[in-house]
């Protein structure tokens, strides 16, 4: 006894409310430390994220009204995108020409401006750092002017396009077509594939790199602006023009641009044919502002809000701060370990109760109180049904036990008194003697063999040979093997099938289930009376019935026609009323296959069981 309580005795530093304690210290300790630091470093962090998506917000400001600016010959309408985008970036917008005279302002009239602009809109001198795509004269791709493609020059351009992309799909080149600006459309590759130099040839037929008419006219009306400037620089004003795209663009926004193919020839100095070049691109350049100028809105000054010091976003924590951090640890501290030492307290008493209660006998079948719906009070529960499961099983063992010695006790008896008097010389061994005998070692057998069965079900070693079963042969064999006995009994056997279903089952088997409940049926239906076996398909389910026209069964007796040995009429025998192991045979062999059995009766009028068994396909149906 001192043993047992030396060894139920928990150290100090290992039982669960002082390792509950320990543990909530240490969390809240790291909690509170954990707090304040990403206090001051998430803070610090959101300063300078905020910082910088102010700046992403105003380039973003400056792509939007430039791209404004190069599709809108004038700022006329403009008002609403400023405000769009003040309501989106919270930023305070205005416009001004360049001597200050208001174009749009998200603030009220007569705010004043900031003391300088923040950057001057121009699409045709853009920012190549500050505006994704444009080109390397500067040159808001946007900006289309009399570039722009008529609706018929599209629906050519596009039909060409698509023809483009269908040949290079046979060479397994996945491609997206895109428009630019001005209408023309762009094949481009999806992935980072690049297009081999034999499917370009194949598919290249040049008409998508080719001027469109209107584009021509554009190309030619550029060449004449540029004509006398190049004539000034000595060179052939005639320099043909190439419609490409520019070296460092997206090919998804191709620009038009000169190539000078010929240029600087009958240039031999060294260095004077870069600087001829240098000076006809000066030349191309100057035309086409001149030629997009009438296309976009005038040079127009950006205030944005009104900008801060420049000093880097800090947060420093103030000894006030501190002293507040430090409190609220404390607090949080000590209420922590309070309320864990009030949970642990209540959490533990019940576990030791069913500590208590698993270390009594066994026989003694101990409850444990239940005083809360937690955890542990589920807990609690499920040990008094593991409790009330175990007496109940104890108590079924020793009925099993008493029934199966009395069940084989009776036809033991009977041979064992047989064969004395036999042996003493009182009775002859004749052939109406022998038969008896045979009929108890039949008996006998049944009983080990329904034993066997129960007994290999409940181990799970029960093996079943499956197979696709026709259910109205199934019928038909088990009708056949019982028709003696029920012509005997004066009992008539009908079968009846909907359909034709099949069965995923053991023959041999669910025979025997069938039997016994075929047999059952006809031991208590009168003479004259009816068993009916009944077949029908119910989904991915065969239904097979048992219904017969006896005697019927009460319905406080109905819910243990399943339980070993049990017999509606406490007085009937084996011999009249069966072993009581046939019907729970059923319900083992049943559930073995994936199945229920279950059983409906009406007092007077008979009874119904219903087995409902996996289906199967019909072979040659598959």
């Amino acid at each position: 006894m001192n043993r047992a309580r030396n060894r139920t005795r928990i150290p100090l530093r290992k039982r669960l409310l002082v390792r509950l304690l320990i543990a909530s210290a240490l969390i809240a300790v790291c909690s509170v430390a954990a707090t304040a630091w990403l206090a001051v470093t998430t803070t610090t962090r959101a300063l300078r994220e905020e910082q910088g998506q102010a700046l992403a917000d105003d380039m973003d400001i400056l792509a939007q009204l430039s791209g404004y600016a190069a599709t809108h010959p004038d700022w006329t309408g403009v008002e609403a995108t400023v405000r769009d985008l003040s309501a989106r970036t919270g930023r305070r917008i205005a416009l001004t020409t360049a001597d200050r005279t208001p174009l749009a302002d998200s603030a009220p009239r007569g705010t004043s401006l900031p003391p300088s602009a923040a950057a001057t809109v121009d699409p045709l001198r853009t920012d190549t750092w500050s505006e994704p795509g444009a080109q390397l004269s500067g040159t808001d791709p946007r900006v289309v002017g009399p570039y722009r493609l008529t609706p018929l020059e599209r629906t050519k351009l596009d039909a060409v396009a698509r023809a483009r992309q269908r040949c290079l799909s046979r060479y397994g080149i996945d491609t997206t077509v895109t428009h630019a600006p001005s209408g023309r459309p762009v094949v481009t590759a999806t992935d980072s594939t690049t297009v081999s130099a034999y499917a370009l040839d194949e598919c290249g037929d040049g008409q998508l790199d080719t001027p469109a008419p209107t584009e021509e006219k554009a190309l030619t009306a550029l060449q004449g602006r540029a004509g006398g400037c190049l004539t000034r620089a000595g060179l052939d004003p005639d320099v043909p023009l190439m419609f490409t795209g520019l070296p460092g663009t997206s090919a998804r926004t191709p620009t038009l641009a000169p190539v000078f193919a010929e240029a600087v020839d009958g240039i031999d100095r060294p260095g004077d044919g870069k600087a001829a070049l240098r000076a006809a691109q000066t030349c191309f350049e100057t035309a086409r502002h001149a030629q997009l100028d009438p296309y976009v809105a005038p040079v127009a000054e950006l205030f944005l809000g009104v900008g801060d010091d420049g000093a880097a976003p800090r947060w420093v924590m103030s000894p006030a701060n501190k002293a507040k951090v430090i409190g609220a640890a404390g607090l949080v501290l000590a209420v922590t370990v309070a309320v864990t030492a009030v949970v642990a307290t209540r959490l533990v008493r019940p576990l030791r109760a069913l500590t208590e209660a698993a270390q009594q006998p066994p026989d003694r079948h101990a409850r444990v109180p239940v005083t809360t719906r937690d955890e542990t009070g589920i807990l609690a529960e499920a040990f008094n049904d593991l409790a009330e499961r175990r007496e109940r099983l104890e108590a079924q063992r020793k009925a099993l036990v008493s029934d199966v010695a009395h069940e084989l006790r009776s036809p033991l008896t009977n041979i064992r008194g047989w064969l004395e008097v036999t042996r003493d010389g009182l009775v002859e061994p004749d052939t109406e003697l022998l038969g008896a005998l045979h009929e108890e070692a039949l008996l006998l057998q049944r009983v080990i063999d329904d034993l066997r069965d129960l007994a290999d079900a409940d181990a799970g070693t029960l093996r079943l040979h499956r197979e696709p079963v026709p259910a109205d042969d199934l019928l038909a064999q088990v009708t056949a093997a019982h028709r003696v006995a029920a012509d005997t009994a004066g009992v008539r056997l009908r079968t009846e099938t909907e359909g034709a279903p099949w069965l995923d089952a053991d023959p041999v088997r669910l025979r025997q289930a069938l039997g016994n409940l075929v047999t059952n049926a006809v031991r208590h239906t009168p003479p004259d009376g009816t068993v009916t076996l009944t077949a029908r398909g119910d989904g991915e389910r065969v239904v097979l019935e048992v219904a017969d026209t006896g005697t019927g069964i009460a319905a406080e007796d109905l819910p243990h026609v399943f339980e070993r040995f049990w017999r509606a009429e406490k007085s009937r025998s084996r011999r009249t009323g069966g072993s009581g192991l046939g019907l729970p045979i059923v319900r083992q062999l049943t559930a073995a296959h994936g199945g229920t059995a279950q059983a409906e009766s009406t007092p007077g009028t008979g009874s119904v069981f219903t087995l409902r068994l996996p289906a199967a396909t019909a072979p040659g149906d598959g």
